[in-house]
C-alpha cells in the first residue's frame, strides 16, 4: 500500500511534470547561446541589432526578446573571375583567389548593413575584386602583365585591403592563380620569346668567334715579341756555347772545305794521353 500511495503521490508528480515543462521550455526557447569556435555571436531584440558581440562559449539570453546570429570570423577563400583589358587593348582574363575574414570586432557592424558571409561575397568582395583587377591591369601593358606580375599582385593586394577594410572585410592575402590572353597574342608572345632566344644565342656564337680570334691573334703577337727578343739577344757567342751544350762527344764523319772542327779546339796531347779536351775556342 505505501508503495501505491508512493507512486500515485500528487506532490510528487507534480514536480516531475514542472521539471519536464522547464526543460521543454529550454529546448523550446532557448535561454542561452553557444558560440562556437572561429564565431561570433550578433545579438538582436525583436530583430534590432544591439552593439554587443558575443565571444566564444554560451551566454545567457532572454528568450523570446533576444536572438543570436552566428557568423563565422575564420579566413575564408573566394574565387573571383574578371575580365579587362590591358594599357594595349588586349583581351585579360584573370582568376584571383581572396583570403578573407570579418574584423571580430565589428561582426554586428558588418551584420546590419551588408548581411552574413554569402551576402558579403556577392554584394561587397566579388565586385570589389573585379574592379580592382580591371584598374590594375589597364595601367599595364601586356607584355608588363606578364613580367611584371608580381608588382601587380602587390597593387591589386594593397588596393583591395584599403577598399574592403571600409566595410570591416579583413584581406589576408590576395593570390593571381591564372592570367590568360586572347590564344592570337599568345601564339604571339611565344613567336617573340622564341625569336629573342635566337637572337642571344646567335650573339653568343659571334662574341665566342671573336674571343677566339682575338687569342689567336694575341698568341701570334706574343710570338712575334718572343722571335724579336730572341734575334735581339743572340750572338756568336751564344750560338757556340748552344752547339757545345748539345754536343755529344762525336766527331762528324765528313769534315768542312777547311777540315777543321767547329767551335772546338782539340790538342794531339792529350789526346794521346787520354785527358779530357781543352775548352772551346774563342
Amino acid at each position: 500500500m505505501k508503495d501505491a500511495k508512493f507512486l500515485y503521490n500528487p506532490t510528487l508528480i507534480s514536480y516531475i511534470v514542472g521539471g519536464l515543462v522547464l526543460v521543454l521550455a529550454a529546448i523550446l526557447f532557448k535561454p542561452f547561446a553557444i558560440v562556437n569556435p572561429g564565431e561570433r555571436g550578433v545579438v538582436m531584440q525583436f530583430g534590432k541589432v544591439l552593439p554587443n558581440v558575443l565571444d566564444e562559449g554560451i551566454h545567457p539570453i532572454v528568450p523570446v526578446v533576444n536572438t543570436v546570429k552566428t557568423i563565422s570570423v575564420k579566413v575564408q577563400k573566394s574565387d573571383v573571375q574578371s575580365e579587362a583589358s590591358s594599357k594595349d587593348l588586349q583581351d585579360v582574363k584573370t582568376l584571383a583567389a581572396v583570403n578573407w575574414h570579418i574584423d571580430p570586432k565589428r561582426v554586428n557592424e558588418v551584420y546590419q548593413r551588408i548581411g552574413d558571409e554569402n551576402e558579403l561575397l556577392n554584394r561587397i568582395i566579388a565586385p570589389a575584386v573585379s574592379e580592382v583587377v580591371k584598374a590594375s591591369t589597364a595601367r599595364k601593358t601586356a607584355e608588363e602583365i606578364i613580367t611584371q606580375r608580381t608588382e601587380l599582385k602587390q597593387e591589386i593586394d594593397t588596393t583591395l585591403k584599403e577598399r574592403l577594410a571600409a566595410y570591416g572585410i579583413l584581406v589576408d592575402d590576395v593570390s593571381l592563380v591564372d592570367i590568360s590572353f586572347s590564344p592570337e597574342f599568345a601564339k604571339a608572345i611565344e613567336s617573340k620569346q622564341i625569336a629573342e632566344q635566337e637572337a642571344k644565342r646567335a650573339d653568343f656564337t659571334a662574341l665566342r668567334a671573336e674571343k677566339e680570334a682575338q687569342a689567336e691573334v694575341n698568341r701570334a703577337r706574343g710570338q712575334a715579341e718572343a722571335q724579336r727578343l730572341q734575334r735581339q739577344t743572340i750572338s756568336a757567342e751564344l750560338l757556340q756555347q748552344q752547339a757545345i751544350e748539345k754536343w755529344n762527344g762525336q766527331f762528324p764523319m765528313v769534315m768542312g772545305g777547311s777540315n777543321t772542327l767547329p767551335f772546338i779546339n782539340l790538342n794531339p796531347s792529350n789526346l794521346s794521353s787520354g785527358s779530357a779536351p781543352a775548352a772551346p775556342a774563342q
